[in-house]
C-alpha cells in the first residue's frame, strides 16, 4: 500500500472527528430542545431529503420507529406525488438539506403548511428557503468533506447523521423509553438475544 493511502485514510477520520465537535459547539440547544419536544409530542413523524442527506434521512426514520415513535421516509419525488398524504394534522416532518435550497424539498413546506405540520429543517444556512419555511430549524456546520475536491457528501452526511443520533438518544430520555419495551419489538440478532435473556 502506498503511503499516502494510509494518509488519506487517517486525514478522513481527523476532518470528520474535527466536525463534530465543531457542528456541536454551533447547534442552537434551544433549537434542538424545541426539536425534540414536537417530536416527542406529535403524531407521526416523516423525513425526506436528497442524495446522502436523504440516506441520513432514512437512518432517522428508522432510529425512531426503534424508540416506538411511528416513522417513515418520504422520497421528496413522491412526495410530490401523493405520498405527502401520510401526514396528518400535528405530525411533523424533518427535511434536511445541507444549502438548505434543495428545490425537491421547498414544495413539500407548502404542503405541510397547508396540512399543519411542523417543519423541522436541518441545515447548514440559516437564510435559506428550506430554513425559512421551517418552524424549527436545527443549524448543520460541516467544515469540510473529506475528499480532495471537497465535493462528496461525507464530512456532511456524518454530521447530519449524529444530529439524528442525539435526537433519538435525547428522545428515550424525553418519552421515558426502556430496554424492555425496546426487546419486545427487535427479538432478532445478537442484540435481541441479549435484551431477551431469560
Amino acid at each position: 500500500m502506498k503511503q499516502s493511502v494510509w494518509k488519506h485514510a487517517e486525514e478522513t477520520f481527523n476532518i470528520e472527528s474535527s466536525a463534530l465537535m465543531q457542528a456541536l459547539a454551533r447547534m442552537d440547544p434551544s433549537a434542538f430542545e424545541k426539536a425534540v419536544t414536537a417530536l416527542a409530542k406529535g403524531g407521526r413523524i416523516a423525513a425526506s431529503g436528497c442524495g446522502h442527506s436523504g440516506i441520513a434521512c432514512q437512518h432517522f426514520a428508522h432510529l425512531m420507529c426503534c424508540i416506538e415513535l411511528p416513522a417513515r421516509f418520504i422520497s421528496p419525488a413522491e412526495a410530490l406525488h401523493g405520498a405527502s398524504g401520510f401526514l396528518k394534522q400535528g405530525d411533523v416532518m424533518v427535511l434536511a438539506s445541507r444549502g438548505g435550497k434543495t428545490a425537491e424539498l421547498l414544495p413539500i413546506i407548502d404542503i405541510c403548511k397547508r396540512k399543519d405540520v411542523t417543519v423541522i429543517g436541518i441545515t447548514e444556512e440559516t437564510a435559506s428557503p428550506l430554513a425559512l419555511g421551517s418552524d424549527i430549524v436545527i443549524k448543520m456546520h460541516v467544515t469540510r468533506e473529506t475528499d480532495k475536491y471537497n465535493s462528496q457528501g461525507t464530512t456532511s452526511f456524518i454530521v447530519l447523521s449524529a444530529i439524528f443520533d442525539a435526537l433519538q438518544a435525547a428522545l428515550i430520555e424525553e418519552t421515558g423509553y426502556t430496554n424492555d419495551q425496546f426487546a419486545v419489538i427487535h427479538p432478532g440478532g445478537a442484540v435481541g438475544e441479549r435484551l431477551n435473556q431469560g
